[in-house]
């Protein structure tokens, strides 16, 4: 059972590593002007759910199955994502809003913080391989 659980984990943070390079892809695209803020905003936005409820059920997950350390590491990650998904302002069209995305270095901000999110999931894509295999060996 312990294996199932890392086999989901792994192909869930195969998902979310896909999204963090798609967000740095489109951000890029936004930064050297290659699309415009309202397309660039509206494909993100669209996404931006997906990646929520993608890590917070791996999150779940490993509570549910005890495996404190994991839970633990990916409890402050999670907790951003829904911060970030509810404090978005009245009228902004989502966390990426076209009118204020070039405004406050928001831009360098999101592209950073993609950047952290790919290498947190990367690491958590290698931590969750080798749990697989050692729950595949001890079982």
């Amino acid at each position: 059972m312990e294996a199932v659980v890392f086999v989901f984990s792994l192909l869930d943070c195969c998902a979310l590593i896909f999204l963090s390079v798609y967000f740095i892809i489109t951000l890029s695209d936004l930064e050297c002007d290659y699309i415009n803020a309202r397309s660039c905003c509206s494909k993100l936005n669209k996404w931006v759910i997906p990646e929520l409820i993608g890590h917070t059920i791996v999150t779940v997950l490993m509570l549910i199955s005890l495996h404190w350390f994991i839970f633990l590491l990916n409890l402050p990650v999670a907790t951003w994502n829904i911060y970030r998904y509810i404090m978005v302002p009245s009228g902004n069209m989502g966390v990426f809003d076209p009118t204020e995305i070039h405004n406050r270095g928001q831009l360098k901000s999101h592209m950073k913080e993609a950047m952290i999110k790919l290498g947190f999931h990367l690491l958590c894509f290698f931590m969750y391989l080798y749990s697989m295999i050692l729950a595949l060996i001890n079982d």
